[in-house]
């Protein structure tokens, strides 16, 4: 199977007064489509750094970030934009759901960013929401929604425009045990159907939802290339 996302001897060097401090060392990492691919370590050990490099959100001082066999560190930034909102899907610990519109106007929200026909926003958002099993809740502010029900509307959002990818950073972090297990479930039933997932966690029991483990430690990868 092909590579969905590969990164090539991946440096990010942060100047620090008169130091270099190195946040990736020489990443080299693969993830298959259609794979499910947990990253773990301690604090600091550039988990987040390499996932926003994933995500188009920051460039390597060096090194190739590859989607699709393309690399993005050559992509103009009109095109990095294009990639973050069409090819790729952000889960975030805190949620991130606009508190003034409902779970099914936060769905619809990137949506009707990208342009697409008003019926396929309807019709996309009213799937996604049964999917992620919140059919009755649409109308709800995420003031009225449990924490596990807001971060299923945050998943539901994600996909809204249709990705391939998607980028979850600790996703389950702000989450008791149960809702965490039902957003988990989500994920899994997802890359069920094809979709690949890259996730960052502190939780080993939440990274044995994912088929791959890779430990970080110090911007390096110590374990499950």
């Amino acid at each position: 199977m092909e590579n969905k996302i590969e990164l090539q001897n991946v440096w990010k060097i942060y100047r620090m007064g008169e130091f270099d401090v190195p946040a990736l060392a020489g990443i080299d990492l693969a993830v298959k489509a259609r794979e499910f691919v947990a990253i773990t370590g301690p604090s600091g050990c550039g988990k987040s750094t390499m996932l926003n490099m994933i995500g188009c959100l920051d460039m390597p001082t060096s090194g190739k970030v590859l989607l699709e066999n393309k690399d993005i560190t050559e992509f103009e930034s009109d095109e990095l934009a294009r990639v973050r909102g069409k090819k790729i899907g952000f889960i975030f610990q805190t949620f991130n759901l606009y508190p003034t519109l409902t779970a099914v106007e936060n769905i619809r929200l990137p949506m009707r960013i990208h342009e697409f026909p008003e019926n396929e926003v309807e019709d996309t958002s009213r799937r996604l929401l049964e999917m992620v099993g919140l059919s009755e809740r649409g109308n709800h502010f995420p003031s009225q929604l449990s924490g596990g029900q807001q971060q299923r509307v945050a998943v539901a959002r994600a996909l809204s425009t249709g990705p391939s990818i998607l980028l979850a950073d600790e996703p389950t972090g702000n989450l008791d045990t149960k809702s965490g297990g039902e957003v988990m479930d989500v994920f899994k039933k997802l890359n069920g159907e094809g979709i690949t997932i890259v996730m960052i966690t502190h939780d080993p029991k939440i990274a044995g939802s994912a088929g791959r483990v890779v430990k970080m430690l110090d911007g390096k990868i110590v374990g499950g290339k």
